[in-house]
């Protein structure tokens, strides 16, 4: 009997593999998202006011697979997602596949990280590149 192939030969869906195309998965050397507000270790009240930017790269709503767009998500009280990983959809992975780029957020008082992930349109994390964090206090 053969052993199966290893995982990575067929990509085991994990934060850790990239799929087979990678030509949505690009984005030019100097891309970048950015949170526009608030800032990095801000201390402000809840709910939370947030504006997120991007350069290199255009914002369009989820569904089609476009190269060099894509949307944002906040990731609450955790990291950023390799490259290729899909964006969960939970209370701590929050989806603007509209194409927005303010929101709300209600967090509960204390420091809590926000990372602002940008994906393509099929919630693919385009990496560590298209990726930022910063640290908040909300106040009581």
């Amino acid at each position: 009997v053969e052993a199966p192939p290893a995982p990575e030969a067929h990509g085991d869906h994990g934060s850790h593999s990239a799929p087979a195309d990678q030509a949505n998965l690009t984005v030019p050397s100097g891309a970048k998202v950015f949170f526009v507000s608030p800032a990095d270790g801000a201390a402000l009240t809840s709910p939370v006011k947030v504006e997120m930017g991007v350069e290199g790269v255009t914002v369009q709503p989820a569904g089609a697979l476009k190269e060099g767009t894509g949307h944002h998500h906040i990731i609450i009280d955790d990291s950023g997602l390799d490259a290729g990983a899909t964006v969960p959809a939970d209370e701590t992975h929050i989806h603007y596949g509209k194409g927005q780029t303010e929101t709300e957020l209600v967090l509960s008082p204390g420091q809590h990280t926000l990372t602002l992930q940008f994906a393509n349109g099929m919630h693919q994390s385009y990496g560590p590149q298209m990726s930022t964090t910063i640290t908040v206090t909300v106040q009581e």
